[in-house]
């Protein structure tokens, strides 16, 4: 019985650190991509009218 507790521990915990890797990815994709936006923007300033 607590042979299947340990397993399901392992399990989740394994499953923990990988979405933990895939949230750190997509956050510092979306922060690298935010930051380069906002570069173009900077860079082509004076071209926006309003």
């Amino acid at each position: 019985m607590s042979e299947k507790a340990y397993k399901t521990m392992k399990n989740t915990g394994a499953f923990s650190i990988v979405m933990g890797i895939v949230i750190l990815a997509v956050g510092i994709a979306v922060g690298v991509g935010s930051i380069v936006s906002g570069a173009l923007l900077l860079r082509r300033k004076s071209d926006i009218t309003f």
